[in-house]
């Protein structure tokens, strides 16, 4: 089958791969703009972009969408079908209808949940024990399509938001294997979304970062998970800010939120509901992450609690 990829991150690049892998011809790669990047500003290319130049696929990025530039890039492409993963681009109606079988999109959460930019964070945010990769007939609205197949996923206790991203992404590639599978044998059964039934996922942001250590101990640890790598839980020590990548629950109780009560080659702290969570694993202003014990050798914590 003739398809047109779209898509931007390194969640995205297993779909490219298992296109390429199954045998498709990939007529183009639609993919965001480079970009500078670290204290250089070196123009960088997306990651499918990389992969799509590896294997000669035409590689368009367009900046905007509803000028008619992208669509007449598309009419070049000349596709059958168009498979969307991460792009980060809203696709006006003109391409969405412009290939034979439409827009297919890989949404990494199993619709109509979590309906937006940041699924696989929100999932862990929310405290959920499962999710998964939803593929989708893309309509005009966000996320809103006819869904076509599903595949689910546990989400462990002390997973983090990069752990479950590499598993949803080699997920997605197989869901959207099986469902162009199935397109090409006529045995896709679209089902309508339940669309009172909807939660949303959006885009994260610094201002999320603060902990707040009233509240349970479940939740200040799903926050920090939930948050890794970026932007990452923060919290006060000693007068600095410092981010928090790992922690597990602890089975000390007792205290008052935000209270130190171990800090001898541990740092555990007491949250809102009396239950304590461990934390593994901080990184100071400026400096590297690195596990709580190296960080007690060479910072003596002298507060009585997190700010």
């Amino acid at each position: 089958m003739k398809i047109v990829f779209m898509g931007t991150p390194d969640f995205a690049v297993p779909c490219l791969q298992r296109l390429i892998d199954d045998g498709h011809r990939v007529t183009g790669v639609f993919t965001q703009p480079d970009k500078p990047k670290g204290r250089h500003g070196i123009l960088t290319p997306p990651p499918v972009k990389e992969l799509a130049l590896k294997y000669d696929i035409p590689v368009y990025q367009p900046v905007k969408m509803k000028d008619g530039t992208a669509l007449d890039m598309l009419k070049a492409a000349d596709p059958e079908l168009v498979i969307v993963t991460a792009y980060g681009k809203i696709l006006p109606p003109e391409i969405l209808h412009f290939p034979k079988y439409g827009c297919i999109n890989i949404h990494a959460s199993l619709l109509p949940e979590l309906r937006g930019a940041a699924p696989i964070q929100w999932a862990i945010l929310n405290g959920l024990e499962k999710t998964g990769v939803t593929s989708m007939q893309m309509d005009e609205g966000l996320d809103t399509g006819d869904m076509l197949l599903t595949a689910e996923t546990k989400i462990t206790d002390n997973m983090n938001a990069e752990e479950l991203h590499d598993i949803l992404s080699e997920l997605g590639a197989e869901v959207m294997s099986r469902t162009i599978d199935a397109l090409q044998r006529g045995e896709l059964h679209p089902i309508k979304q339940d669309h009172s039934a909807y939660t949303y996922a959006p885009m994260l942001s610094k201002e999320l970062s603060p902990i707040d250590w009233s509240k349970p101990a479940k939740e200040v640890h799903n926050k920090i998970r939930g948050l890794y790598s970026w932007p990452c839980a923060t919290a006060a020590l000693d007068g600095k800010t410092v981010k928090i990548h790992k922690s597990i629950l602890s089975e000390k109780t007792g205290g008052y939120p935000g209270e130190i009560v171990e800090r001898n080659n541990k740092l555990t702290v007491c949250c809102g509901d009396g239950r304590c969570i461990e934390i593994l694993n901080l990184q100071a202003e400026n400096k590297k992450a690195m596990p709580v014990g190296d960080y007690l050798r060479g910072n003596p914590v002298t507060a009585e609690k997190f700010g």
